[in-house]
C-alpha cells in the first residue's frame, strides 16, 4: 500500500447493521399490517450507534475504524432523508389533495414559527448585554 491507498474502515459494521436494520423494518412493516419497511433506516442507525459504543468499550474498536464508521454514517444520513423526502412527496401526491393540504400546511406553520423560535434565545442576550457594564 503506498501513500495514494484508500483505506475503507467500519464498512462490514454499517453494512452489516444496516442489513438487521432493513430486516427489521420489513418485519415491523408485516407486524403491523403495511407493506413496505417501518423505520428500516432509523433501526439500522441506532444499532449502528449501539454497536460502536459496545466495541469501543470493550476496546475493540481501533480509532481508525470509529474514524471510518463516523465518515460512512455521516454521507449516509443525508443520502437516506433525500430518498424519504422524495417519497414522502410522492406518496402526498398521490394521496390526494387533503395529503397536499397538509404538507403545504405544516410547511407554512414551520416557516411562520422560525421568527418566533429565533427570538426566544435572544431577548435574554440582549438584556444581559444592556445591564452589562
Amino acid at each position: 500500500m503506498g501513500d495514494n491507498a484508500v483505506v475503507i474502515y467500519g464498512v462490514a459494521l454499517l453494512s452489516g447493521c444496516m442489513i438487521a436494520g432493513v430486516f427489521c423494518g420489513e418485519l415491523l412493516g408485516e407486524l403491523i399490517g403495511v407493506r413496505a419497511n417501518v423505520g428500516g433506516v432509523g433501526i439500522a442507525m441506532l444499532l449502528l450507534i449501539l454497536a460502536a459504543d459496545r466495541l469501543q468499550g470493550q476496546g475493540r474498536l481501533k480509532p481508525i475504524s470509529r474514524q471510518g464508521i463516523v465518515f460512512w454514517s455521516s454521507i449516509y444520513i443525508p443520502v437516506v432523508v433525500a430518498m424519504a423526502a422524495s417519497q414522502n412527496v410522492l406518496a402526498a401526491v398521490e394521496g390526494g389533495p387533503a395529503a397536499l393540504l397538509a404538507g403545504f400546511l405544516a410547511v407554512g406553520v414551520g416557516f411562520a414559527l422560525v421568527p418566533a423560535i429565533s427570538r426566544v434565545g435572544r431577548s435574554e442576550k440582549v438584556e444581559s448585554k444592556e445591564d452589562g457594564p
